[in-house]
């Protein structure tokens, strides 16, 4: 078992980039499916999810292989349109692969997604979608199989502006015949990026980073090559560490306007944030105060990937934050092991009350999933003495190298078997 070890206290300076975002090349391995052909996505991190996408695609027919920092797909040869179960519990946002597989190949059949227990993940949403566009949907045995001779464009109103569901319509809507319009859309960064890429395929696809995208249909080309956005979510756990550290840092290769509900949080507490085109600046004197309640919500709102991290900072901050999460039930099961460092956190339903408090010690803990178990590596370099952090499974599907990121800034951080 692999275990993280911080020694804590240590001030952090110096420039680290960010790498590509988890969330935006996940969706476009899938998207690759449609395409037909050859397509490389670059700037892609290598996560354990990313691993997993790429197994499905293997599984479906398709060749597809990660060599640096680009997955490299063929996808002429689909064979099959079957995704097991021991291929989607891997990973939580496996669900993103429904839209791809049955516009190309008519049928889908899958079951239902694994990854973080953040609680119910509802994926009637993207049926509804589907549906909308003409998929006959049955369950069986744990299994949703969906099929459609023809989708056919068409509106397609969702009931919740969620980024998965969002994603799928875009994808099956992309060889759809005629034209979709997708209302209540999610927003996020990532969306833009799907988008971008689908571009590339020809696709004639508008709207996206607005409540409201048009997909119209086509015959797309075969191969195009994609460098993928920054992850924001990675660039802001960063910024949350130099934070509670009294820390000089520079994050780069970023996109500071997809941050600004973190940074706007970060300079409430007392850290003086630059922005540049392309990176986002952070003085911290370790001076933390409380802010006002953070309330997670879509894009453009404060978003519940950060929340997790910028409550680590919160710890130490003099008096009381209250974060309240609008989209995972289980978001705060990370509270119980920051406990075991001495924080102050109650939590009650969907509202955690954070008071800050003079010191935090290290210890054993273990992460209870990936942005969770990221909200522990803040907290240990903050804290006196030593923590060990195990289940690293739940950190390595959504970071890259965090503890040589870390390092590089002077953290006493290192990996040990």
């Amino acid at each position: 078992m692999s275990v993280i070890k911080i020694n804590g206290g240590r001030e952090l300076s110096g420039s680290v980039r960010t790498h590509g975002a988890k969330n935006a090349v996940l969706p476009i391995i899938a998207a690759s499916i449609i395409a037909g052909g050859e397509t490389a996505i670059h700037n892609c991190p290598n996560l354990s999810d990313v691993g997993a996408a790429v197994k499905i695609l293997n599984h479906l027919g398709c060749r597809a292989a990660v060599q640096g920092g680009t997955v490299s797909v063929n996808s002429g040869a689909l064979l099959r349109s079957d995704i097991p179960h021991s291929l989607m519990r891997e990973m939580r946002s496996s669900i993103i692969f429904l839209g791809a597989v049955l516009a190309r190949c008519g049928e889908a059949r899958i079951s239902m997604p694994g990854g973080c227990e953040l609680g119910p993940r509802p994926v009637d949403i993207h049926l509804a979608a589907l549906r909308e566009l003409g998929a006959e949907i049955t369950e069986e045995g744990g299994q949703i199989i969906c099929r459609a001779a023809h989708l056919r464009g068409t509106r397609v109103n969702l009931s919740f502006p969620s980024v998965g569901a969002t994603e799928n319509t875009m994808l099956a809507a992309s060889l759809a015949e005629g034209t979709t319009i997708i209302t209540n859309a999610a927003r996020e960064p990532e969306i833009w990026d799907l988008q971008c890429y689908l571009r590339g395929l020809d696709v004639a696809v508008s709207g996206a980073g607005t409540s409201t995208i048009t997909v119209v249909g086509s015959k797309i080309r075969a191969n195009t090559e994609h460098t993928v956005i920054a992850d924001r979510i990675v660039a802001s756990t960063l910024l949350t560490a130099a934070a509670v550290t009294k820390s000089d840092v520079e994050v780069t290769d970023v996109i500071p306007q997809h941050l600004m509900t973190v940074t706007d949080a970060l300079s409430e507490m007392g850290c003086r944030i630059e922005t540049g085109s392309n990176r986002i600046h952070i003085k911290s004197n370790g001076e933390l105060r409380a802010i006002k309640p953070v309330i997670t919500a879509p894009y453009p709102g404060f978003p519940t990937d950060a929340q997790p991290h910028l409550m680590a900072a919160a710890l130490k901050a003099a008096g009381t934050t209250a974060f309240v999460e609008n989209i995972f039930e289980n978001r705060f099961r990370h509270a119980e092991e920051l406990r075991r460092m001495g924080a102050s956190i109650k939590v009650e339903g969907r509202v955690a009350i954070v008071t800050g408090v003079p010191r935090l010690v290290g210890t054993q803990v273990k992460s209870t999933d990936l942005r969770g178990g990221a909200a522990l590596v803040v907290a240990a370099l903050a804290a006196e003495g030593t923590t060990e952090i195990s289940a690293l499974e739940h950190i390595d599907r959504g970071y890259d190298g965090l503890e040589s990121s870390l390092a590089s800034l002077g953290a006493d951080i290192t990996r040990t078997e």
